[in-house]
Order: structure tokens, then sequence, then C-alpha cells
């Protein structure tokens, strides 16, 4: 039976923070919440599916499903001022008593390829649910798609929100499926094609500098911007993932078009980032230039690196101070790692929202089990944080959106996903954005509603 959580001010003074709160001590890995009913809050910096797609040039998106489905992610088209490249194939009830779904999509498709101006040199086709419960022949609509318009490129996509609990999330398969158009082609020794990633790496990231100093190219679907540069990301002889849920993906066309997979994640452990770039760097050397390694003193530039990392991060504690810090997961994939980091430089960490801890963040869950056992844990999805109170005495550092909507703090970092940050680098950018959120307020309410941060808004 659903109980109403908080509809009045008396009712929301009755609300505890029990199921919602918890200190990492008494939290279980890797789930510390119970699952259950969800909220969701109107923060919406975080990328989506349309956003991700928009980054294959020269493209549209057809999406075909009803229209309560539909209007999240038109109006995310809309809102990034991207409509032009969004089409749409309205599924209605009579379609799904009467019709055959096969052919609704195929001929709906059809319609909207019809219609356009110019021929696009690949289309992003999401199929939902609905295909999934009425058993939907998706093989044979792609073959009769691909029949039709053999000089487009359909590209396997999927809404399907039922599949986001058990196997591969639509945001994982999204990620892949935007590669699958490389065809094999001969390799480039030079050339490392980084895959999967929603914003371009800094020029000044430990991999460009790396990548730069052993004479290899980095490309990116980031900075594709004509069908031919994109094709050309199938000329590296080595691929790269840094973001968790780009990993499945780049492995599935490493193995594809037989190349070398390296998954980089960024870190704030030092002795991670340096092991990722020995990795990278034997690997480039081993393939084009064998010499680099005999007169290049890596373990000096790494110890430069840190050492400029610790200034950074010394002079980010003389200003921000003892001022309780609240982190959120959609800033950084690693938001435990980063408590970790901030913790072990005298930082004051309040609380981490997550709604789960990463595989890759186990260590870091039980050293601040040990090292930092108030620490608390908040949920973002549980439904007593519509209404627990979202203030706060004092001053307080938000990193991310989430943790800056839940505390109402207009000192926040405004970044999602790492930002193109990674290594040392990362580290020392990081520390710069936190001087200046400390020093500047932002407007809370404005910003973490604007979706897909960092793409042009209409709002």
């Amino acid at each position: 039976m659903l109980k109403r959580v908080g509809q009045t001010e008396m009712e929301k003074n009755h609300v505890t923070p029990e199921g919602a709160v918890i200190r990492i001590k008494d939290a279980s890995y890797p789930a510390p919440f119970h699952p259950g009913l969800e909220f969701n809050s109107p923060v919406h910096g975080n990328w989506n599916i349309v956003h991700t797609g928009m980054l294959m040039p020269e493209t549209i998106q057809i999406y075909v499903c009803a229209d309560n489905c539909m209007r999240g992610v038109v109006l995310t088209a809309a809102e990034m001022n991207a409509a032009d490249r969004f089409s749409y194939v309205i599924i209605e009830e009579d379609d799904l008593l009467n019709g055959n779904l096969e052919d609704i999509t195929i001929e709906g498709v059809t319609d909207v390829l019809k219609k356009l101006e110019r021929t696009p040199k690949a289309v992003l086709l999401f199929t939902v649910c609905l295909h999934h419960f009425l058993g939907c022949d998706l093989k044979m609509v792609y073959e009769e798609l691909d029949r039709r318009f053999p000089e487009i490129a359909f590209v396997r996509c999927y809404m399907d929100p039922i599949m986001q609990k058990t196997g591969l999330t639509p945001d994982q398969k999204l990620r892949k499926a935007m590669y699958d158009p490389l065809k094999e082609q001969k390799a480039d020794p030079h050339i490392v094609t980084l895959l999967g990633h929603n914003f371009p790496l800094d020029e000044t990231s430990d991999i460009k500098r790396f990548l730069k100093k052993c004479g290899c190219e980095l490309r990116e679907i980031t900075t594709c911007d004509t069908w031919d540069k994109y094709e050309k990301l199938g000329e590296a002889n080595i691929f790269l993932s840094i973001y968790p849920t780009a990993k499945y993906g780049a492995q599935a066309l490493a193995k594809r078009l037989r190349r070398e997979h390296i998954y980089m994640p960024a870190s704030f452990n030092y002795e991670e980032i340096k092991q990722q770039m020995e990795q990278l760097v034997e690997k480039v050397i081993s393939e084009c230039v064998k010499t680099e390694k005999d007169i290049w003193n890596r373990e000096a530039w790494y110890e430069k690196e840190i050492a400029a990392c610790e200034a950074s991060v010394a002079q980010a504690h003389g200003t921000i101070g003892d001022t309780p810090i609240v982190i959120d997961y959609l800033m950084h994939p690693r938001p435990l790692g980063l408590a970790k980091y901030l913790l072990e430089h005298g930082f004051c960490v309040e609380a981490v929202y997550l709604d789960g801890v990463s595989p890759e963040e186990e260590q870091e869950f039980y050293w601040l089990s040990k090292h930092a056992p108030e620490l608390e844990l908040r949920a973002t999805i549980q439904p007593k944080m519509r209404v627990l109170p979202r203030n706060h005495e004092g001053k307080m550092l938000a990193l991310g959106q989430k943790a800056a909507w839940f505390t109402q703090s207009p000192y926040f970092v405004n970044v999602v996903e790492g930002a193109g940050w990674y290594g040392f680098d990362g580290i020392r950018k990081m520390a710069e954005l936190m001087i200046r959120a400390y020093e500047e307020e932002k407007e809370v309410e404005d910003l973490v509603v604007r979706k897909g941060w960092g793409c042009e808004s209409c709002i």
C-alpha cells in the first residue's frame, strides 16, 4: 500500500531521514538504500540518450513510441536547439490492438525519410518498451529499412527504461551502437581514438600531452563535425575509453575491428593514474616510437605533475578551509574516490549523494567506512528526498548540481560527468573550480534545470 509522503508542513516535519540518509559505517556495499518508489529531482544537467546521439554528425534521430514517452525526448531536442535533427513516429492504441508493429515502424520511418530535404548519412532509430512487450521482429525491420535505403546507415538504438535494472542500460547500448557504422580499415599506429564520452578532453589533459609527446594524434567523436571525420575514427590502432558506460561499446568495437582497447577511468589516485598512463604509453611506444622510451624520463614527469597537484589542492584548502563539502555522483563517476582524496588533504567532506556504489569504488567505500565512518551517504531518488529539508546552516560548498539542489547552496561546482577532465590535470582543474565556486555565488534553480550541461540551450 502506498503511503503519502509529506503534503503539509506538519507532515513534512514528521518525515525522518531514515532510509534516505545513512552513515557510511552503517551502509551496505554496493546498495546502501533499499529499492522502491523513486523520486526524480529537477536536476537535468546530466546527458541523456538524445544529447549523446547528437554527437554523430550528419545524422538524424527517429523515435518510434507513444506520445506520453515522446514528450521528454522531443523537449530535449528542442531545448538543445536540435529539433531539426529529430523526428518521430507516434504509436497509438489502435496500432497495438489492430496493427502490426513491424509495419508501423517501417512505414513510419520511410515516411519520415521521404519528407526530408537532405538524406542523412545515418539514422539513429530508437525502438522502445512496446517493441519488447509485443515481440517485434526488429531484425526484419532493419533488414527492410536497409533494403529500402541502402545509402543510409541505420543505428540500432533503444529507449527501454524497463531494462534499466538488469543488463545493459539504454545509455550503454547507445554508446556502443554509435560506433557500429565504423568499417574495418587499415590501422594507423600514430592514431588513438577515444570512444564513448560526451565531452572533449581538455588540450592540457594528461592523455593528450602524452600522445603528443609520442608523436600520436588523438581523435574523438566530440570533435567530428562531418561524416568523413567520423569514419576516420576507425583508423586508430588503439581505442581508449575513460567513462564507465563507454567501456562495453569500446570493447565491442575493438574486438570487431581487431584492435587494442585500453580502459582508463578518470581517477583521483596518483598511483592509479600513473599505472594507466604507463599502460597507454607502453602500447603507443611499442607501436610507433620505440626510441622515445629511452629519452623520456617519465618518473620525473610524474613527480612534477603530482607536486603541481599538491600545490593546487593546498591553495584550494587555504581558501576553503573547514567549510563543509557535499559531493554528488553526477559531478564525477567516482564520487567516493573524490571524497577520499579531499579528506586525505584536510577538507571537511560532509556527505556524498549517490544511490549505489560502483564496483570501481569498492576499495574507496571500505576505506571511507574505516577512516571517515561519520560520512553521510544521501540518496537522490528515495521519495523522502522530495520533502526532507533542503537548507543548511552556514556556508557550504557543493560539488555537482544535485549536491547544490539538495542543499540549496549557491556555492557549487557546476560540472557533470567530469567535464573532460582527466588525470593530474583534471585534479588541478577541479581544485581551481572549487576555489571559484567558493568565492562566487550561482543561481541554483536557474542552472540545474537546464538539460544537457554544455549543450546550447534555448531556455
